[in-house]
């Protein structure tokens, strides 16, 4: 279990520091990238446009969109360009 949580860990990490570099690359379309800030702001926002507290329906939206908008953004980025970050990033520390 632990050796299943410790490889999950590996690759939200690296994938996480893949759209980063995906943010910061100049080959990346405008529009993925303001979806991608969308998703991360949507995530670090305080308050959620249906409130948690409402049973089931509360989740939902953090379910539903944040996956939306990173599909949506992925969609728009060229394959090589993600390839080139995500190679980068698992060279990275």
């Amino acid at each position: 279990m632990l050796d299943r949580l410790k490889t999950i860990s590996t690759i939200l990490r690296r994938e996480i520091r893949t759209y980063q570099l995906v943010l910061q690359d100049n080959r990346t379309p405008r529009p993925a990238k303001w979806l991608l800030a969308a998703a991360i702001g949507y995530t670090l926002l305080p308050f959620d446009i249906i409130p948690d507290f409402i049973p089931f329906i509360g989740h939902l939206d953090d379910v539903i969109i944040v996956p939306a908008l990173m599909i949506l953004a992925l969609k728009l980025i060229p394959p090589e360009i993600i390839q080139n970050c995500r190679t980068r990033a698992s060279v990275l520390p």
